[in-house]
């Protein structure tokens, strides 16, 4: 399942394509994708122009002027690509069969944005825009991993008083929203809390952050900052909207790395892997020890 970074990427490289353009004409090629499509889906889109392309969480908004958000999910194999009349925008070519292409916006600027999707778990809604907050998708979701709310004092909150492990907490979309599996096993290792310490053990008994959710922030925004600097993680189907393939996972310090010595200076441990609510954890039981 494509995390943050990934959908990110996949923002910034349609961004140039849409932002501000008006979609000429729309192929859908199928019913339907996860669930069916809205219905009257193409006209509703034909003549629109994007007002702006945004994330929230691990979905893609496209503002319209019509007063609808096209609301678009990558699923676990979905992604964009972008051909046409756009010079020096995409050099990469994508190798894909033709046969999961669903659907092709045609864009007045002379770009086609294509959505392929081999396994149909992505999806798109039509969305009214001043309703989009409300709406079941999007209610409960916590605050931006990458925005000025995320502190140690709101950790320390959200924390405070839990015997879940601090993993689950992190994976909490209701807590903070976008962060995955892979980012957040990188962020705990960087900022020395181990995946399995009760999150309330983190926070003082007069409710203060320890020095090592003190850390947290930081280490979230950091390897987040990282992964989008490199394009996201390709361990599956992820491509940037290019067509490129993103390469942070040559910078994993501890996901998928099994065995592997631990890269902190002077802590000489070894990678450890364990399951947790059903998916891998990895980690380093030297430098990543429970709190007492």
């Amino acid at each position: 399942m494509p995390e943050l970074p990934e959908v990110e990427t996949v923002r910034r490289g349609l961004a140039p394509a849409l932002e501000g353009a008006r979609v000429l004409r729309v192929e859908q090629r199928r019913p339907d994708l996860r669930f069916p499509f809205p219905p009257d889906f193409a006209r509703r889109l034909t003549g629109r122009r994007v007002l702006g392309l945004r994330r929230r969480a691990k979905y893609l908004l496209a503002d319209l002027d019509s007063g609808e958000t096209l609301v678009m999910h990558l699923g676990m194999s979905g992604s964009f690509r972008v051909d046409g009349d756009l010079p020096g925008l995409f050099h990469h070519p994508r190798d894909k069969s033709a046969a999961h292409d669903h659907v092709v916006f045609h864009i007045e600027n002379g770009a086609r944005v294509t959505y392929n999707d081999p396994r149909r778990f992505g999806f798109m809604l039509l969305v009214p825009t001043g309703e989009v907050d409300r709406h079941k998708l999007f209610g409960g979701l916590g605050i931006e991993p990458l925005g000025a709310a995320l502190d140690a004092a709101f950790l320390a909150r959200a924390f405070r008083g839990r015997t879940a492990p601090a993993k689950a907490l992190l994976l909490d979309q209701r807590v903070i929203a976008g962060l995955g599996n892979i980012y957040v096993c990188e962020a705990l290792h960087r900022a020395g809390i181990s995946p399995l310490a009760q999150g309330g053990r983190l926070v003082s008994a007069a409710g203060r952050p320890t020095a090592a959710l003190a850390r947290l922030p930081d280490a979230i925004r950091e390897v987040l900052a990282a992964a989008l600097a490199a394009g996201g993680s390709s361990l599956r189907d992820h491509r940037q909207a290019d067509g490129s393939l993103g390469y942070f996972q040559h910078s994993f310090r501890v996901y998928d790395r099994e065995g592997a010595a631990c890269p902190t200076p002077g802590c000489g441990g070894t990678i450890r892997r364990v399951v947790q609510s059903g998916r891998s954890t990895f980690y380093c039981p030297d430098c990543q020890k429970p709190r007492p």
